[in-house]
């Protein structure tokens, strides 16, 4: 079939929820068996997130492939159990590199490159690109920032002419912000009817309207909608604020949006399978229905904002579920644990996650929670950064080399226990010493991590699982010189890569969970395939039978 596009935009307000939409809806063609895919379009010129600071935009996402996204890139994989790549996040500063690039190989033939039709057709070769890539029925494109800003006029100028070159195989849906006036006790239409005409002033007629609302929306309300900007009353719904993220697509279903998105692009809404959301339900049922709680304690140095760490979050919270509890995340931020505060700080605690991150702020405050861990046998989880503190927490406390270090932090260590492998240096003018993306690891046989990656409940088959596949958003190495000297003081390095023979993952023996991975998994982690990982550590701080 014809791919069709869909683009969400959003008016009003920012921080609305286009993404979740944009993933919900996602979700409900997949659950009626399309072949979907979701794509964001960042209007900053920044070529990537790599170098944003978290507090600038939340956590940076990977994808498989190595690219470094935005991260609803995460919301997406989390919802519809797909994987994304490069092709599904682009951003104005990639857009007008490529054209710059074009310009300069002389590709142009020595036009004069403009707004449109250069930079405009780059982003529809783009758009376009991802749909014949793998063959999608739907191409679901949320176009960031709020109709207005003048950062996305390209975008929207590249939607108004898709939907005229296309027809009814592109639509947009916008979603508004309706806010209720506590005085008049009323809601109020009028921001979106401006932002609606905003809209229409840029060449685009929205075909579905989603009013974003703490209150019901009355059918009253929704004809006034329809009238004033120019929809059908059935393609006016609304998104009212949810318990979680995840009762999102039901709400969307259950306001019709996947059979008015249907029947808009030429589909019979009536003959094509309904959605299948018996497992999603059953996964809300577990997240909802918990009445037991666990305490997880997440040390970082960026937790002062939420979206910092989003994609560890989502994955303790389907771990929880899974284990039938409710989590309680509490933030910890780094720099300020010291010896004299670490019991205080964790008071409360039933297990301990050390997030990523780069840099020297709050690196000691890491060492601090970790040593307490160690010694205190609180179920505690590395990620990253995470695990290189362990590597030299343990260096230091353990086999007594007391300036041990990272040389990201310290060059003149004389126990570099973690560095920069011999091959990377050669790349680092290049810009190529990073790891990024997807790489291999063997898992040993007879360690925790091997055991836990094998009782997985999901497993497809019989097969041992003796090599996993995991993203990494890294530059620095656990230096495998200590290899030996680690594991006769019983931390052992039970993940090596197969390719490069790299510590991937470390643990500690005789403790009841403490597991350091160079990789991510929480990008690996979905809705209904929490990572393996996530429920071990969960169900070790549960099993711990106590609060710290």
């Amino acid at each position: 079939m014809t791919t069709k596009y869909i683009f969400v935009t959003g008016g009003v307000a920012s921080s609305l929820g286009k993404g979740i939409i944009a993933a919900s809806l996602g979700k409900l063609l997949n659950a009626r068996g399309f072949r979907v895919t979701n794509q964001k379009l960042d209007p900053y010129i920044n070529v990537d997130p790599g170098t944003l600071n978290p507090y600038e935009h939340g956590e940076c996402y990977v994808t498989v492939d190595g690219h470094e996204a935005d991260l609803d890139l995460g919301h997406y994989e989390r919802f519809l159990n797909v994987e994304t790549h490069k092709a599904n996040n682009i951003t104005t500063g990639r857009i007008y590199q490529n054209v710059i690039k074009k310009e300069r190989r002389g590709d142009y033939l020595g036009k004069t490159v403009q707004v449109i039709p250069h930079i405009t057709d780059e982003i529809k070769r783009n758009i376009k690109a991802l749909g014949q890539s793998a063959d999608f029925d739907f191409v679901i494109t949320e176009i960031g920032g709020t109709v207005g800003d003048i950062e996305s006029l390209p975008y929207i100028e590249s939607l108004r002419q898709m939907k005229w070159e296309l027809g009814n195989d592109c639509l947009c849906i916008h979603l508004t912000y309706v806010p209720f006036l506590a005085a008049a006790k009323e809601l109020k239409t009028k921001p979106t009817q401006h932002s609606v005409k905003d809209l229409q002033q840029e060449g685009v007629q929205p075909d579905i309207i989603i009013l974003r609302t703490e209150h019901h929306i009355s059918d009253e309300i929704r004809r006034k909608v329809a009238l004033f900007c120019n929809v059908e009353p059935d393609a006016v719904m609304q998104s009212i604020d949810a318990s979680s993220i995840y009762r999102v697509p039901l709400n969307m279903q259950a306001e019709g949006l996947d059979r008015v998105v249907l029947r808009k692009t030429g589909f019979n809404p009536d003959i094509v399978p309904e959605a299948d959301m018996t497992s999603w339900n059953g996964f809300l049922t577990k997240l909802e229905g918990a009445t037991e709680e666990v305490h997880i304690a997440l040390v970082g140095k960026y937790v002062q904002l939420q979206d910092a760490y989003k994609s560890i979050h989502e994955s303790l919270s389907h771990a929880a579920a899974y284990n039938n509890r409710k989590l309680v995340l509490t933030s910890i931020l780094s720099d300020a644990i010291t010896p004299d505060n670490i019991a205080k700080s964790l008071k409360g605690q039933q297990g301990v996650v050390i997030a990523p991150g780069f840099g020297t702020r709050g690196v000691e405050g890491k060492f601090v929670t970790l040593h307490y861990c160690r010694e205190n046998n609180i179920p505690c989880f590395g990620i990253c950064m995470g695990m290189q503190a362990m590597a030299i927490e343990f260096a230091r406390n353990v086999l007594g080399y007391a300036d041990a270090n990272s040389v990201e932090f310290d060059e003149r260590t004389t126990h570099n226990v973690i560095d920069m492998m011999e091959d990377q240096k050669v790349l680092v003018n290049k810009g190529g010493s990073m790891r990024l993306g997807a790489y291999p690891c063997r898992l040993r046989k007879g360690t925790r991590v091997y055991d836990i990656y094998n009782q997985q409940t999901n497993k497809e088959t019989d097969e041992p699982i003796d090599i996993i596949q995991e993203r990494h958003r890294h530059r620095y190495e656990f230096n495998h010189a200590y290899q030996a000297e680690f594991e006769a003081n019983g931390m052992q390095c039970s993940g090596i890569n197969p390719d490069s023979g790299l510590v991937e993952i470390i643990e500690l023996n005789n403790h009841p969970w403490y597991i350091g991975t160079q990789f991510h998994p929480e990008y690996s982690s979905r809705v209904l395939r929490p990572h393996p990982l996530f429920l071990s550590f969960v169900k070790a701080a549960i099993e711990c039978g106590k609060q710290i």
